[in-house]
């Protein structure tokens, strides 16, 4: 059994497939994330990061190359198959929270287990459990316009945790917060990441949290370096 959680190999994606005003965006790209491990992406703006991010959580395809997630190839998967192997296994944050605005942060953090197929009283309690991780358990009934923005991003970690994903895929999580709320928001995510044994690759501009993770990898010109 392979020891990488995510591999991708001669990645390649582009727009405007086939056109004179084609922009190649991934040239061959070449990553593999071992189990476990944090793995920081440092990219430029407009370098393609986060194209790369929604192939190796399969909301994109990739015009070539090879997508192994725990060791399965995802190419060839149907659109049905797809979706099901991204809402059981990859967990999404953003730089922005996404929360849904008329739901509480408990409710929240159980809409996807019930998309999942997870009983209500399951979804509630381990919900409940996330929250308690992160320190805003007391906020559990509250709306996100009620919530601090970095109440909110701890929310949306919890969210993206939920379904108990093998992989955490993060553009930029804490980008949208002031520094000190960002240091702080940032360690609560790590110690949540690896308190549950997951492996991570995180995008971010800021090189000081970058060097926190387990091993730095740079995306430009289309390749990871």
């Amino acid at each position: 059994m392979s020891d990488a959680m995510l591999e991708l190999a001669g990645v390649e994606k582009g727009y405007n497939r086939g056109k004179p005003a084609e922009v190649l965006v991934l040239r061959g790209a070449d990553l593999t994330i071992a189990k476990g491990e944090i793995v920081a992406l440092v990219a430029p703006s407009g370098a393609g990061k986060s194209t790369l991010l929604h192939i190796a959580g399969l909301l994109d395809v990739a015009d070539a190359g090879r997508v192994r997630l725990d060791g399965r190839d995802m190419g060839g998967l149907s659109d049905r198959a797809r979706t099901e192997a991204r809402r059981s296994e990859v967990g999404f944050i953003y730089q922005f929270h996404h929360l849904l605005p008329e739901f509480s942060a408990l409710e929240n953090i159980v809409i996807p287990q019930l998309a999942n197929g997870t009983t209500k009283a399951v979804a509630e309690a381990r919900a409940q459990g996330l929250l308690d991780k992160v320190g805003v358990s007391a906020r559990a009934m509250h709306r996100p316009a009620a919530l601090s923005g970095g109440e909110q991003q701890r929310v949306a970690f919890c969210r993206a945790l939920a379904n108990a994903p093998k992989l955490l895929l993060a553009d930029e999580p804490t980008g949208n917060l002031d520094p000190g709320t960002s240091d702080q928001v940032f360690g609560v995510l790590m110690d949540l990441v690896r308190s549950t044994g997951l492996s991570a690759l995180i995008a971010t501009h800021n090189l000081e949290l970058a060097g926190r993770m387990d091993r730095v990898v740079r995306l430009a010109g289309g390749r990871v370096t």
